[in-house]
């Protein structure tokens, strides 16, 4: 165990301490210490299922502790539900924001005090007071009367901030906030936190992006099985340091290393299209080969692989797959002609959550496993998955557990699962290690490779250029619909990819 940033009682703005949590025989947080300065950005990081997400929600009183302390501004603090938590200055943003998409701006932020107790509401000064905290966060752009559902999703994640602060959030939590958002986004995220820490906000920030922590940062603690690992000053450690302690074991480098023997054509794309969007789209996806698409998001990526599965409607000169002319109309016809897509939602377009860790690995292949008259062979099934369960390395109960029991990364891998055990000669994966740890992300890298080695065409859509460079054999990068440079592993590079994808 380890403790590097020394701090006094009377210093911090909240001190946990020897907080337990156990959900039947599992012990989700084992005696773990937690304490934050007013003023500074402290990043909680560890794999998932460190209990990091526990941890928060006992803070925030959505789970009650078994044992442990927590004080506030040095006092002791009993929170037993939301919004004591609340009324104690604790303030979470969760991936998925707490919005009501109909209501406008100002009915958000002030959505539990709309009337003030008045009997009727005074919208005039309701919109008001909303820009007035708008502009302090410097978004005097967005508008208090317009619906919250017509706004993008960092001017969302704005609103959301703002309905926080104006509770008087003495700690806010924010929840890897960046998943969704654009490289512009970003900065004027980190833009708000800087103000948060000038106001004495001490901001807990959550995230798998440890260029983001950082950078950001100014201690780190670090989770590991539910249990304590160490605190450290920010400025005092490096990546490998931080990875190391996280994932419990050292490692030489973040990318395993993979000998690339590129085959034949086996993906050909001509002059696609799609409806005011994306335009003439041309490439080749070789067998063995790992190939990268980059670019902001919104760049037209996504479009483009939704539009070779079938799932959006395109316009093409050629498609040729396998040796064959292709114009997939629909994901069944892609899925029978041996194309496999893992989207970048994976709760939402990739698995059913509530629905077995079984069902989820079977679906594509539930022909094979059935006799001509549909009977399910049921120990064939059981076989089927465990098997392939266990060379992605997933960590599970049980094969009938829902989906949503796993984390995230053991989800992603259920996902991905679905294609490997298909045979597919060409798999796309869009963003296949977002909202997974370092050991997740490390574990799904050595799936892709042995994916290629095998022959396998990959391609491969990732925001992050770490992962692009580290991964890749050859990278084509979109700006606004459109293919502007293509990048062989030689001269991968950062600067290389963001001249392009910015139009430079």
């Amino acid at each position: 165990m380890e403790r590097e940033v020394k701090t006094t009682v009377d210093e911090l703005r909240l001190d946990m301490r020897n907080i337990k949590k156990h959900f039947g025989g599992v012990k989700a947080l084992d005696g773990v210490s937690f304490s934050v300065r007013p003023g500074e950005v402290h990043a909680l990081v560890g794999e998932n299922g460190a209990g990091k997400s526990t941890l928060m929600k006992v803070l925030s009183g959505a789970y009650q502790k078994d044992e442990g302390e927590i004080y506030i501004d040095g006092k002791p603090a009993q929170i037993t539900s939301p919004k004591e938590a609340k009324e104690l200055g604790v303030a979470v943003v969760y991936q998925e924001f707490m919005l009501a998409p109909d209501l406008t701006v100002a009915e958000n932020i002030f959505i539990d005090r709309l009337s003030k107790g008045r009997s009727i509401i005074n919208w005039k000064e309701l919109r008001k007071s909303a820009q007035e905290e708008l502009s302090k966060l410097g978004f005097s752009d967005i508008s208090p009367a317009v619906k919250v559902g017509t706004l993008s999703v960092a001017h969302q994640q704005v609103v959301e901030i703002c309905k926080c602060l104006t509770r008087n959030a003495k700690v806010l939590v924010l929840d890897e906030p960046t998943a969704v958002l654009t490289f512009s986004e970003i900065e004027k995220l980190f833009g708000i936190i800087e103000r948060l820490k000038a106001e004495n906000v001490s901001v807990i920030y959550i995230s798998h992006r440890l260029e983001e922590i950082f950078r950001i940062s100014d201690n780190i603690t670090i989770l590991k099985d539910g249990g304590y690992v160490g605190t450290m000053a920010t400025k005092d450690v490096d990546k490998q340091r931080v990875i190391n302690k996280m994932v419990g074991r050292p490692l030489s480098t973040m990318f395993p290393p993979r000998s690339a023997r590129i085959g034949e054509v086996v993906l050909s794309v001509s002059g696609l299209s799609t409806a005011g969007f994306v335009r003439d789209i041309s490439f080749e996806a070789h067998a063995g080969e790992v190939l990268g698409f980059s670019g902001l998001v919104g760049s037209g990526r996504t479009e483009i692989m939704k539009a070779l599965f079938g799932i959006a409607k395109k316009q093409a000169d050629k498609i040729v797959y396998l040796g064959k002319e292709v114009d997939f109309r629909h994901p069944q016809e892609a899925k029978d002609g041996g194309l496999g897509y893992l989207p970048e939602d994976r709760k939402k377009e990739g698995l059913l959550l509530n629905q077995s860790i079984k069902i989820n690995t079977t679906m594509p292949i539930i022909k094979r496993i059935t006799t001509k008259t549909g009977i399910l062979k049921k120990k064939k099934e059981e076989e089927y998955v465990k098997n392939i369960l266990a060379d992605l390395a997933t960590k599970y109960g049980g094969i009938e557990d829902n989906v949503s029991s796993l984390s995230g990364g053991n989800q992603q891998k259920v996902a991905l699962a679905k294609w490997v055990g298909v045979g597919c000669k060409c798999i796309i994966l869009d963003e296949p290690t977002r909202g997974v740890d370092v050991g997740a992300k490390i574990e799904i890298y050595n799936i892709i490779n042995k994916l290629a080695e095998e022959g396998v065409a990959i391609i491969m859509i990732s925001s992050e250029m770490p992962e692009i460079i580290g991964m890749c054999d050859r990278v084509i990068v979109m700006r606004q619909g459109m293919i502007t440079g293509e990048v062989d592993k030689e001269s991968l590079s950062e600067q290389e990819l963001i001249n392009y994808s910015m139009g430079g």
